[in-house]
């Protein structure tokens, strides 16, 4: 079968070409009449508009770039999803540009993709979104973008703001809530700046209740499971243990839960453990994580519909602020006579 043409869905619409163009790129001012009609169309003639033919007319290229560094691949996935969900129906596609910030060639890299793909803007998650080199290249460019971090770093158009800090006092309120007073903290790397504000935050917290994390309680991880594995064997090597642990991710907080499993350990009673992010992940282990939620599809959500904003040249909006939420779930536990 011949595939149908814009031409077809104007004829059985019995609109003008220009009012279906104008309908499939959501422009305003189109009446409601005739966006039924033309969409009705389009479905009956199961019509897909030529994406080539589209971006050259519009000179756009209608792709958004998620330019990103993160060692965990569901907080990648997620994000893309949220992403996703609002770009698809805007007739937009995602483009994904895994890179690494402390990478000589990463300003050309980036600045080649851009050049390459014709983005229409790009997305920036934590750490590269708090890369200010990369923040002015943008600039240079003239390519849109919105940036995802734990702190406001930029103009409110331009910003989606996760509040790390409320969520990592949560959960220290919480293990102090359960009794604990021998707690150790797990760290991402020092260069992310989610690692020093979920960190300073949570021994703030605990120093309001006079508990002080030693040095040897103290310990950085990469982000990943591998290095929350090796960081629960160092804790559970100290002469005295701690009793409860917060890691600054559920990756190293399930690298955490595996190391006391391999001792033989019983979650929670021997040790109480809490994540950060509450990725699926954690509601899927056993015994079931403790996080601190952080709406990560919805913040990829946030982020397109204020680049859609820019794209639309629509009125600045606010900052949009996340407000992160403590999942209690059975890895952590109050202490009880005898314990430690």
């Amino acid at each position: 079968m011949r595939r149908a043409t814009i031409n077809d869905v104007a004829e059985k619409a019995h609109v003008s070409k220009k009012t279906v163009s104008r309908v499939i790129n959501c422009e305003p001012s189109v009446k409601p009449v005739m966006i039924e009609r033309v969409n009705r169309a389009i479905a009956e003639l199961h019509f897909s508009p030529n994406p080539q033919a589209r971006s050259l007319a519009l000179g756009r290229s209608f792709l958004v770039g998620l330019i990103y560094e993160n060692p965990s691949p569901t907080y990648v996935v997620n994000m893309q999803l949220g992403i996703l969900d609002v770009l698809r129906p805007a007739g937009m596609e995602l483009v994904v540009h895994p890179c690494r910030r402390d990478a000589e060639s990463l300003l050309g890299d980036v600045r080649s993709f851009i050049e390459r793909q014709r983005l229409d803007g790009v997305i920036l998650p934590p750490p590269l979104s708090e890369d200010e080199r990369l923040i002015a290249l943008l600039r240079e460019t003239g390519c849109p973008y919105v940036r995802i971090a734990c702190t406001a770093l930029d103009d409110p158009a331009v910003m989606v703001v996760s509040n790390d800090h409320l969520g990592a006092r949560q959960a220290a309120e919480r293990l102090f809530g359960l009794g604990h007073t021998s707690i150790a903290l797990v760290r991402g790397p020092t260069s992310y700046r989610s690692s020093r504000e979920r960190g300073q935050a949570f021994l703030a917290a605990l120093a309001e209740h006079n508990i002080m994390v030693g040095e040897d309680y103290d310990i950085e991880g990469g982000y990943t499971f591998e290095s929350g594995v090796t960081a629960g064997h160092r804790l559970l090597d100290l002469p005295h243990p701690p009793t409860g642990v917060f890691a600054l991710n559920d990756d190293m907080a399930i690298g955490i839960m595996q190391a006391a499993r391999e001792r033989a350990l019983d979650l929670p009673r021997d040790l109480s453990v809490i994540g950060f992010d509450d990725l699926p992940m954690a509601g899927r282990v056993w015994p079931n994580l403790t996080s601190v939620r952080l709406p990560i599809r919805d913040m990829g959500c946030l982020a397109s519909n204020k680049l859609l904003a820019q794209l639309g040249s629509e009125a600045p909006t606010d900052v949009q602020l996340i407000e992160p939420t403590l999942i209690t779930r059975q890895s952590d536990t109050a202490l009880t006579l005898g314990d430690h």
